[in-house]
């Protein structure tokens, strides 16, 4: 396809001599530092340094995947890549079909002199002007009974509304009824736009919840779906900062006030669908912005698993009790809302501050009822990094020590060394259960976080998380420190005996610094991958060698060698990435 007409049709562009220039979509600019190259066709931008093809300018500009990048361009050039992919394709373009007609439908509604007048009273004492309510597309389900069904008949596509969860069969007659009745209806929009999914909202009857959505789909997945996301696209990548809150009309409201990089959920939970969805609009924070009564610090501590488990940076913004942040937006303004989230505490803190307000001068009964409030939280952390700084970080704060407060965390007791003895007639108290005694750090894992210690900046470089797979309790820890921003001297402080002879063994290992410390570091990252893969590789022979044969297989042998062909496949792609360290570069002197 034509890059020139492509990026046209969001840009303004000139001919300068061979090439075509314009203000960059991605970064606010005033001089044009946009060029885009017609026979080489690709894109640059000499501000921000954005560049690529068609498929990374719509990736980047539609906040769209690979996949649905390219299907949407060879849409366009007349190639139909569905067609011989995706047997879905005729059910999805049949609720297409169906979708975009009940929503033509529901906005006739909405502003029908005399059908809409109910809703439109609604919007108005709500605050919503006219203008938001275009723009966010939002209608009307009067309360008949079929109105929708006898429309979608008229049109030849009732099967398709029925696929699409807009109309439903009657039980005891012949036809169809609406799912959406007597509800003030807001289009759930894809990010480029497309009505996917309905919210209604009950206003006429008391049948049925305040809040009714449509079924999942092929087109509508609502664990990878933000609402509004359509209309804070460009803020987003301008800002790259999302403010999430949880209602519809609370997004709207604050996009009404001018702080339109605000997106809801559309869902009771944040998923890693969303936050991949929220990376791909370039948005890297988050600002929770929910009420400040209990509903809201529950809802905070619900969704920071989520959070925490990824490491989005976030932060949190309370309202005042009493407000939502539609009211609070029409009250204060857009000055309000952003003092308010100039004033947001990050996550973490949020959290501790919120269980334990004295921090470490609390009562013990005042942290033993902390940490079971916050036990939920740690426990949907993977083990590893993430896991280990968010304890660390609650160790500093509480005073109590980051091993205990592991295990204790975990939900499962430490280990006893000894039996506990039976007691006799003359016996006393049965003696305290020895800890576990410490083992050895592994050297590979040693150097991998003394390294980190050496050059925190080489977290970037593990791009396959192998910290998190980390097996020794007391490196586990050192990297939470480091990640939570202690000195070298301070995290060998707080080491056990052992932990820090293995680190000092290990600096003995690497190179001092520079590029040979950030090679030596990625090599260590493939060797404990690699392990790692083995180690699972293994246990799964193990496991599904005791099935004597095929016709025997269990469910859970059959996706054990489902994840044996995943694993290989990842196996593979470790190896070849270090290929071509192997040919024509140098190595450090010293390698683990």
């Amino acid at each position: 396809m034509d890059l020139v007409t492509l990026v046209s049709r969001h840009v303004e562009l000139k001919k300068a001599g061979r090439t075509y220039k314009g203000r960059c979509p991605f970064h606010e600019e005033k001089t044009p530092s946009f060029n885009v190259n017609p026979e080489m066709k690709r894109y640059k931008c000499f501000g921000c340094q954005a560049g690529g093809d068609a498929i990374s300018f719509v990736q980047r500009y539609m906040g769209k995947s690979f996949v649905d990048s390219v299907r949407d361009l060879a849409r366009e050039v007349g190639v139909d890549l569905e067609s011989a992919e995706d047997p879905t394709l005729r059910e999805r373009q049949q609720i297409k079909e169906a979708t975009d007609a009940a929503s033509e439908h529901f906005r006739a509604m909405l502003w029908d002199a005399k059908a809409g007048e109910l809703p439109r009273k609604y919007l108005l004492e709500r605050g919503v002007t006219e203008e938001s309510a275009r723009v966010f597309g939002l209608g009307w389900a009067p309360a008949e009974w079929d109105l929708l069904a006898k429309r979608l008949l008229t049109l030849g596509i009732l099967e398709f509304g029925h696929k699409a969860g807009l109309v439903a069969p009657r039980k005891t007659a012949e036809g169809f009824y609406d799912m959406f009745r007597g509800r003030l209806i807001v289009p759930i929009r894809s990010p480029e736009g497309r009505t996917i999914a309905f919210g209604g909202r009950l206003l006429v009857g008391d049948e049925g919840p305040k809040y009714l959505n449509s079924r999942e789909s092929r087109l509508y997945n609502k664990s990878e779906t933000l609402y509004g996301a359509d209309q804070a696209r460009e803020d987003l990548r301008r800002v790259k900062t999302a403010v999430l809150v949880e209602g519809y009309f609370d997004c709207i409201g604050l996009h009404q006030v001018g702080l339109k990089n605000t997106v809801a959920l559309c869902s009771t939970a944040l998923t890693p669908g969303h936050l991949t969805l929220l990376k791909r609009l370039e948005a890297r924070d988050v600002v929770l912005l929910l009420d400040g009564d209990d509903a809201g610090l529950k809802a905070v501590e619900r969704l920071a698993a989520s959070l925490l488990a990824t490491g989005t940076p976030t932060k949190v913004a309370l309202l005042p009790a009493g407000d939502d942040p539609d009211t609070f937006a029409r009250r204060e303004g857009l000055d309000g809302v952003q003092r308010l989230i100039a004033s947001a505490e990050p996550l973490s803190r949020h959290l501790f501050l919120t269980a334990l307000p004295a921090g470490a001068n609390a009562s013990f009964e005042e942290k033993m009822e902390a940490l079971a409030r916050l036990k939920p939280t740690v426990e949907a952390l993977p083990l590893g990094l993430f896991r280990s700084a968010f304890i660390s970080a609650l160790s500093q704060y509480s005073g109590l020590p980051a091993q205990e407060l592991e295990v204790t965390l975990r939900g499962r007791p430490a280990p006893l060394t000894h039996p506990i003895p039976k007691l006799g007639p003359l016996q006393g108290p049965p003696a305290a259960p020895l800890p576990p005694p410490e083992k050895s750090p592994d050297l590979l894992e040693s150097v991998y976080v003394a390294a980190l210690l050496r050059e925190p900046r080489l977290f970037a470089k593990d791009v396959r998380r192998v910290g998190d797979e980390l097996k020794h309790t007391g490196l586990r820890n050192a990297v939470g420190r480091i990640a939570s921003g202690l000195q070298t001297a301070d995290v060998l402080d707080e080491a056990s005996d052992l932990t820090r002879r293995g680190l000092e063994s290990a600096v003995r290992q690497m190179p001092a610094e520079g590029p040979e410390l950030e090679e030596a570091f990625t090599q260590v990252c493939r060797k404990l991958k690699l392990r790692r893969i083995d180690e699972q590789l293994s246990y799964i022979a193990r496991v599904t060698g005791l099935t004597p044969g095929a016709s025997e297989l269990t469910e859970e042998t059959k996706k054990l060698q489902e994840e044996r062909v995943e694993l290989l496949a990842l196996r593979r792609r470790v190896l070849e990435e270090a290929i071509p360290l192997a040919v024509g570069t140098k190595r450090p002197a010293k390698t683990v």
